[in-house]
């Protein structure tokens, strides 16, 4: 995904979420629906949410200073990290609810809160839509999609809901179809709390195997041992590495741009510092890696 398609979707996902919050709030005061308020509160923090990512985005795009050396990468992980966080909150939020409703069931909001949540159902579904492709490789922007994500399947949650007590006055339905969603936004959530973490802790990104990684640097020609082999993410779209290379003879010249063409067509990490050691004077790295965590 591209900065310019990104920025692109960001302003079409912020300005429909926008609107739709006043459009829920409009029909909550007019409809007398609390729960309607409610929504557009939660709404608005997706709104935050987006914007949150939208700056880390613009944040890691930045030149290098001579204090920030490399970059302001690292923002996009951190917005990452909130996001799941506030995934979670909302879970939270959700299952909270759901408790107070098995107990004492609201009355049905009536039709006009289920065409207000269709509506929801098209603005989330298109947001995330737009981000779909940029959060396969950037956790920063799965952020945003699993954002869009959640709020699309819980208005489809209010919708079904909606409708079926409407229909049979069987108020539980709707506290049961909210923890169903609540489970379903908890596991897609945990793998982007979990790789923001990873990221932020300068573990290898969930995309590289590192002994794939490792046999493809041995099998350049004039390669014989790795050492010193570092790779983390400076960003949540960006991969560094550093490794010491050690060769038979002085063919590094060669072997350098073989390795960083390597590295860029199949790992797709372009940001490197090699160093050649000759068979001769190579050491045992001290810090070679143990067993994984």
């Amino acid at each position: 995904m591209t900065p310019e398609s990104l920025d692109r979707a960001m302003m079409i996902g912020v300005s429909l979420n926008l609107v739709f919050v006043f459009v829920e709030l409009g029909f909550g005061f007019f409809s007398g629906s609390l729960a309607l308020i409610a929504d557009a509160g939660h709404n608005a923090s997706d709104v935050v949410g987006l914007l949150v990512a939208w700056g880390a985005s613009f944040l890691a795009r930045q030149q290098p200073t001579t204090k920030f050396t490399f970059g302001f990468g690292r923002a996009s992980i951190y917005a990452a990290f909130l996001n799941a966080i506030l995934l979670f909150a909302a879970c939270f939020a959700i299952a909270w609810e759901a408790i107070h409703r098995f107990s004492e069931p609201p009355p049905v909001a009536g039709l006009t809160m289920v065409v207000v949540a269709a509506i929801g159902v098209v603005i989330n579904t298109v947001t995330a839509i737009l981000f779909m492709r940029g959060s396969k490789e950037d956790a920063n922007v799965r952020g945003a999609f699993l954002h869009m994500a959640a709020d699309a399947a819980v208005s489809v949650g209010v919708v079904v809901a909606g409708v079926a007590i409407m229909t049979t006055d069987l108020k539980w339905i709707d506290p049961v179809v909210s923890v169903v969603i609540m489970v379903i936004i908890t596991w897609s959530t945990w793998g982007l709390f979990t790789e923001s973490i990873g990221l932020a802790m300068d573990a290898v990104p969930r995309r590289i195997d590192i002994d794939e990684l490792s046999q493809a640097l041995i099998e350049v020609p004039g390669v014989v041992d790795i050492q010193d082999l570092h790779v983390w993410g400076t960003s949540t779209s960006e991969i560094m590495l550093t490794a010491h290379l050690v060769i038979t003879d002085e063919t590094w010249r060669g072997s350098l741009e073989k390795v960083q063409r390597m590295l860029n067509e199949r790992f797709s990490i372009t940001r490197t510092t090699l160093q050649f050691e000759e068979l001769s004077e190579s050491q045992v790295c001290l810090q070679r890696p143990s067993a994984s965590i």
